[in-house]
């Protein structure tokens, strides 16, 4: 094994560091809009680009939605356990 494939492959052993910044939770943007992506591609049985393209707009919403609310909801009970 050659140095550059061992360099390659062991970028591959650790994690990417993400932090813990609001702006970090933008990467959850993209995650969502490629599972809503598949997620609809493989349930369809036939794809047709207007009705593909909305439907996965709105799987895409009310995961995004459905993340803020447990999110809010989470939030809300740990400030009720800390306060």
């Amino acid at each position: 094994m050659t140095v550059v494939a061992a360099i390659i492959m062991a970028t591959f052993t650790t994690p990417e560091n993400i932090g813990t910044t609001p702006q970090s939770v933008l990467w959850l943007l993209p995650l969502t809009a490629a599972i809503a992506v598949v997620y609809k591609a493989t349930k369809q049985p036939m794809i047709k680009a207007g009705d593909f393209i909305k439907e996965t707009a709105i799987l895409f919403g009310s995961i995004i939605v459905f993340i803020s609310v447990t999110a809010l909801v989470l939030y809300a009970v740990a400030w009720l356990i800390t306060a």
